[in-house]
């Protein structure tokens, strides 16, 4: 059975063929979670080097490829040498993407840790909204140009 969340409030989910209930009954729908999705690379190498010392992602390998596993959520990655089925509609080209990760720590290390890594802060620190609400970001780029943003929170 999948976890549930509660509904916003005066939501109440209905069930075909049954009338909405005026009970003391606490609406639910299922939690759905982002499980993959998937950004195109040009280099395998240059890739898997970026995403596992840069982000910190665990190397999955995939046949051809590999993907880059964050926690409970994978970015699953075409490039050279890998058929995927089913594509986009449009699929994304490399260089095309736009990415954010919480960032666990002070934008100030977060903003090292880019340094000793060679890799630069395109822009930012500027003020923005996130999953978690308003937080402060920096941008830069994985080694086939596309966007990557570490967001930092206030502390709870």
């Amino acid at each position: 059975m999948p976890t549930t969340e509660t509904l916003p409030e005066g939501i109440l989910p209905q069930t075909e063929g049954e009338p909405a209930s005026a009970g003391p009954e606490i609406p639910t729908r299922p939690a759905i979670h982002l499980d993959h999705c998937v950004i195109h690379v040009t280099d395998w190498a240059r890739a898997t080097a970026f995403y596992r010392d840069v982000m910190g992602a665990e190397v999955i390998e995939r046949g051809a490829g590999f993907a880059y596993r964050f926690g409970g959520v994978q970015l699953n990655c075409h490039g050279p040498g890998v058929v995927a089925e089913p594509l986009a509609e449009k699929p994304v080209l490399p260089g095309n993407s736009d990415l954010c990760f919480r960032w666990p720590g002070t934008l100030e290390e977060a903003m090292a840790h880019l340094h000793r890594h060679g890799v630069v802060v395109e822009r930012g620190p500027v003020e923005r909204s996130g999953a978690a609400g308003p937080g402060i970001s920096v941008y830069f780029r994985d080694p086939d140009g596309s966007l990557m943003e570490f967001i930092t929170y206030p502390p709870a």
